[in-house]
């Protein structure tokens, strides 16, 4: 079940290209870190410009205000699903919106299923209902 949120500066994105954003990353979610069918949950979040800084870590090269920051909150993904989604991300995106793999940041963060609940205040992995 990963949770992703998708940062992005307002006004550089339509809603179509928001939403294509969000499918292709659906589609690199369900192919490359088992994402089962109908486990989508994307939260995009518009920034006012310069409300993302987003330096090169002194990699070397320049970013722009299309830049994207996805945090991807998940549980279980091994170290290789991880790289294979981070590459399948920059292809796809480059491919269906264009943007740069250098305006591309993802971070993964790790969770336990007692760290989830869907609705009715229920822990459903705990409860064995997932």
């Amino acid at each position: 079940m990963p949770l992703v949120h998708i940062h992005v500066i307002e006004s550089r994105r339509t809603a179509e290209q928001l939403r294509q954003l969000a499918d292709t990353i659906q589609d690199v979610m369900l192919e490359h870190f088992a994402a089962p069918p109908r486990d989508r949950y994307q939260i995009i979040t518009e920034h006012k410009p310069g409300h993302i800084i987003a330096e090169d870590t002194g990699l070397g090269f320049e970013r722009t205000d299309d830049v994207v920051v996805i945090q991807i909150v998940q549980q279980g993904r091994t170290s290789d699903q991880k790289q294979a989604m981070y590459t399948a991300l920059a292809e796809r995106l480059k491919v269906a919106s264009a943007l740069a793999p250098t305006d591309l940041i993802v971070s993964v963060v790790e969770n336990s299923k007692e760290d989830w609940s869907f609705g009715y205040g229920i822990a459903q992995f705990i409860a064995g209902q997932l």
